[in-house]
């Protein structure tokens, strides 16, 4: 995955929140949407995350390196933010610290949340997730992916 199917995955999530947008009033309709988008929100973080790294590997390194860091990351699974600054420490200390800091409190609790609830979502379990909450961290989980594009092109993002 590149960085413009990246952009292609960001833009058919946002295609699929307009139209879950213009449903009409029944609510059992919209939260069975919500529950989806927040599955596909997971997975846009994980298949992001990991093909920007990725990338930034197969630019800056040797072959060998960055086909060993693209295995690495194959396994990278629930994106929550721990997962996340941790991938940002293997690279560099300073990435995780520049990502920590402009990720605190609402991005990060976006993130934690749309996995948390995904699992609970794959576990059958019942959620009180709605269209609107979704929304907003789903923006926030985009917020969070800018934010590690930006350390992989080498601008701060703090």
């Amino acid at each position: 995955m590149s960085k413009i199917e990246v952009f292609r995955q960001k833009q058919r999530l946002d295609s699929l929140f307009q139209m879950a947008k213009k449903i009409p009033g029944d609510v059992e309709v919209q939260s069975h949407w919500a529950k989806y988008l927040c599955v596909l929100a997971s997975g846009y973080l994980e298949h992001s995350i990991r093909t920007l790294y990725s990338n930034y590997a197969k630019t800056t390194a040797s072959p060998n390196v960055a086909r060993f860091v693209d295995n690495s990351l194959k396994s990278f699974q629930n994106p929550k933010m721990e997962k996340i600054l941790e991938i940002a420490r293997s690279f560099s200390p300073d990435w995780e610290s520049q990502l920590k800091k402009a990720t605190e409190g609402e991005l990060k609790d976006s993130v934690d949340s749309i996995v948390s609830n995904r699992h609970l979502i794959a576990h059958g379990c019942d959620v009180g997730i709605t269209y609107s909450r979704i929304q907003q961290y789903y923006g926030n989980a985009v917020k969070v992916v800018e934010l590690v594009e930006k350390l992989c092109d080498g601008k701060m993002v703090c």
